[in-house]
């Protein structure tokens, strides 16, 4: 299985008092046990790493660094990616919709991910399915 791991599903495996934890934990658990191959983008790198930081410190930046990056596949955002995702996020006027999030949709596309580990609604909404 090839799935795309967003920052909200990164979030909810690290931080215990994510309402997600649990469920999160249980999905990745699944994910790593299965062997599947786990994508996101730099874009989602730096995102996650921002918020961890903020939120949890530097202990849980090591962690992600240590532990689970080795674990991904890393899309590197070209400049035409980013210009595709910023025409996205201009395209949808939304102020909910971010540029991490339509440079993920991007990637997921034009490899084909169907699968999305995320709590970010706006994947199910661009028609990519949850991970089991």
């Amino acid at each position: 299985m090839i799935a795309f791991v967003d920052t909200s599903a990164f979030l909810a495996v690290l931080d215990q008092d994510d309402r997600h934890h649990t469920q999160a934990s249980r999905k990745w658990s699944a994910l790593i046990e299965g062997g599947a191959t786990l994508v996101c983008t730099s874009y989602v790198l730096c995102e996650i790493v921002a918020l961890l930081q903020h939120r949890l410190g530097m202990d849980a930046v090591r962690v992600f660094h240590d532990d689970i990056m080795p674990l991904l596949a890393v899309e590197w955002v070209s400049a035409e990616l980013h210009r595709v995702g910023v025409a996205g996020v201009l395209a949808a006027r939304r102020r909910d919709l971010s540029l991490v999030d339509c440079v993920s949709f991007e990637v997921m596309r034009h490899q084909g991910i169907q699968a999305a580990f995320a709590f970010d609604k706006h994947f199910r909404e661009q028609g990519f399915v949850d991970v089991s």
